[in-house]
């Protein structure tokens, strides 16, 4: 098989779907860069849950005098010493406590004060008024139940909460996102299958009397296809190349140049997790079109 004859004949096709070809690599470089940007998705929000699931603790809120009279839950009254040091002895035998960790009030009103400090409420509020607490450290976070379980009941704690719950619905969102670009991935992935096999039914169609003659001299059937499969391959080569530098270029710009200025409480996939990613997306786009110009040669095209 003689190259140049194989890449004249790729050139003429390219140039005579011109617009096809552009049709193409574009489906192509959207189609991939919504599934390279859906993987990275699913592994942001892997990387969330480790990161925060790490950090957060479930917090046994305790009654004070206040709770004692507006909380259905504190109707015993306040929480006394030998009730929480039963609590604190309670958790450090449980074995899965990693460590506790008890905050005062006056410590509970400093938090509150760094973080709700411009809150009309906070101007309003005095240390008497907040709630002691253990920070409870776990070493499986999903087996919150078990603290909820063995001291929502206890007398003295007002809510035993996980905080995990208010990370839910943002990685819940993420992932219905991701769940959109797939879809929308996959749509495009058909349109781009569609243009390709079209695009290859018309190339093959216009060059019918070249490929006669060359049935006519005894050439094989691979040796005819082979110019419309690295048609269809060079094509989505390129639109794989686009793909990357979409890619690449939403690290940079989106990621690294403002998401990481713009939100600093949550930490997002470096290079390593991009550039990962691109030899299979290169890959995809060199294979997908190639298997499906292949594909449409021998079902429709019997040349």
């Amino acid at each position: 098989m003689r190259a140049q004859f194989v890449l004249s004949e790729i050139g003429v096709g390219l140039r005579r779907n011109l617009t096809m070809t552009f049709a193409v690599i574009v489906s192509v470089a959207l189609s991939l860069a919504l599934f390279g940007g859906s993987l990275l998705m699913r592994e942001q929000v892997g990387t969330m849950k480790g990161y925060w699931y790490d950090k957060v603790n479930v917090s046994i809120y305790l009654c004070n005098k206040n709770d004692a009279e507006t909380q259905p839950a504190c109707a015993r009254g306040a929480v006394t010493e030998d009730q929480k040091r039963q609590i604190r002895a309670d958790l450090e035998k449980m074995p899965i406590v990693q460590n506790v960790q008890f905050e005062t009030t006056d410590e509970a009103y400093k938090h509150y004060k760094e973080q709700f400090g411009k809150s009309p409420i906070a101007s309003f509020l005095t240390p008497d008024q907040m709630q002691e607490s253990f920070r409870v450290k776990l070493r499986d976070p999903a087996k919150y139940q078990v603290v909820s379980s063995a001291f929502a009941q206890r007398a003295g704690v007002q809510e035993v909460e996980d905080q995990r719950k208010t990370l839910e619905p943002l990685l819940n969102l993420l992932n219905g996102m991701n769940i959109a670009a797939l879809l929308v991935m996959a749509l495009m992935l058909v349109v781009a299958l569609m243009l390709i096999v079209n695009t290859v039914r018309v190339s093959a169609f216009s060059r019918r009397r070249e490929t006669g003659i060359m049935r006519l001299v005894g050439a094989s059937s691979f040796y005819i296809q082979i110019p419309f499969i690295m048609e269809a391959a060079f094509a989505g080569l390129l639109g794989a190349g686009f793909a990357c530098v979409l890619l690449v270029g939403g690290q940079y710009f989106l990621v690294n140049n403002w998401l990481v200025h713009q939100i600093d409480v949550i930490q997002f996939i470096g290079w390593d997790a991009v550039l990962a990613k691109l030899p299979l997306v290169l890959a995809i786009g060199l294979l997908m079109p190639a298997l499906a110009a292949f594909v449409a040669l021998w079902r429709y095209l019997k040349v």
